[in-house]
């Protein structure tokens, strides 16, 4: 997969609706857990005071761009997102793979009048799905919930997929305490979507989807709950995504030669890979095949004392170098890195994912110790 697409600090994966079918069942396949989101605008908004969300959504297996908007400014910082991946669109598209392929779905969450008309509607439409099961757990606070019982349930219906609607941050952290308990390959906080399936709610129009109009639409359903939320996502992201922007151009405008490409440096058998950055590391040098560390040592160094430039993509490839060697017990050790390329890193606040270092011998000397 080519690197995610990072704006306001959260990872868009780049993919298409078939590829992120694909990669669904193939997750199915596996039998190993993997946390799904789909992140839109009010996430980008979240994060920014949310710093365990922001974790949450770095960690996860993959990211669905959910808003138009976000597929348009991707464009504008060079690396534009394939289409939107809302997910009132993916989940029954998953619903028409789960029922193909024979898989078992869990929903969980909703209001239990919801949950029982979703229900009917559901089979309705999917006749020969396998339902494994739909809770609506007591409401309560996330650190009051009874975690191990709701995950009893799911493990054992058997599930292959579970669909959970408790709302954003508390679906997403739900999701990541207790989706490897719950045993289920492929789990997802699908927000509204339950109430969609049950028609309690309604979809805005195409044509209000393909214009980015959809939070409107929800708007006027419900002014008093959404009119305030929408309005303070509006003042914190377009402020936050042009700022990005800008410093993505200024830097690119300073420093716009191009130098050798990235390399691999070899090492000892037992000693950790050395990625050696270029000093664009933009999309182009991104989506290089070739930068990517082969092996499976714990530990990774990134020398990046001639890299005066990252771009949203170059950040989203850093994102995956650190995700990889803390999946591997290990961590990603960042080496000379100028001023700008921190400066980039703060501005997502993403530096906390790396160990920096002013030189390689002091990388090597930290990768040793570890």
């Amino acid at each position: 997969m080519p690197p995610p697409i990072v704006m306001m600090g959260v990872p868009f994966d780049q993919l298409t609706t078939p590829q992120a079918l694909e990669i669904a069942e193939e997750m199915i396949a596996s039998g190993r857990p993997h946390l799904l989101a789909t992140a839109n605008v009010d996430f980008l908004a979240q994060v920014q005071e949310d710093e365990a969300l922001q974790q949450i959504l770095v960690d996860a297996d993959l990211i669905f761009c959910d808003g138009t908007p976000l597929v348009w400014m991707s464009k504008l910082l060079g690396d534009p997102l394939p289409e939107r991946l809302a997910g009132s669109d993916m989940v029954p598209l998953l619903l028409d793979l789960a029922q193909d392929k024979g898989f078992r779905v869990f929903f969980l969450g909703g209001r239990d009048e919801v949950v029982a008309v979703a229900g009917e509607k559901i089979l309705e439409r999917w006749p020969k799905l396998k339902i494994a099961g739909m809770y609506s757990p007591p409401f309560a606070p996330l650190d009051r919930m009874d975690h191990e019982d709701i995950c009893r349930r799911v493990r054992e219906s058997g599930a292959d997929m579970l669909f959970v609607s408790f709302g954003c941050p508390k679906q997403e952290k739900w999701l990541a305490l207790n989706y490897r308990r719950a045993g289920v390959p492929l789990a997802i906080g699908v927000g509204a979507t339950i109430d969609f399936l049950a028609g309690t709610v309604k979809r805005a129009p195409v044509w209000m989807r393909k214009c980015g109009l959809e939070w409107l639409f929800r708007v006027l359903q419900e002014p008093k709950r959404l009119a305030g939320r929408y309005w303070t996502d509006i003042r914190v992201v377009l402020p936050g995504l042009l700022k990005q922007w800008l410093r993505m151009r200024s830097d690119a405008d300073a420093h716009e030669a191009v130098l050798a490409a990235p390399a691999i440096r070899d090492m000892e058998a037992d000693a950790p890979k050395v990625v050696v950055l270029p000093e664009r590391l933009d999309v182009i040098a991104a989506r290089d095949a070739s930068l990517w560390p082969e092996g499976e040592h714990p530990t990774l160094v990134l020398d990046a004392t001639r890299t005066n430039f990252l771009d949203s993509t170059g950040t989203g490839k850093l994102v995956r170098f650190a995700r990889t060697a803390r999946e591997r017990g290990g961590r990603c050790i960042l080496a000379g890195a100028s001023e700008t390329m921190l400066g980039t890193l703060q501005m997502m606040r993403l530096r906390t994912m790396f160990t920096e270092v002013a030189t390689l011998e002091e990388a090597f000397a930290l990768a040793k110790s570890a």
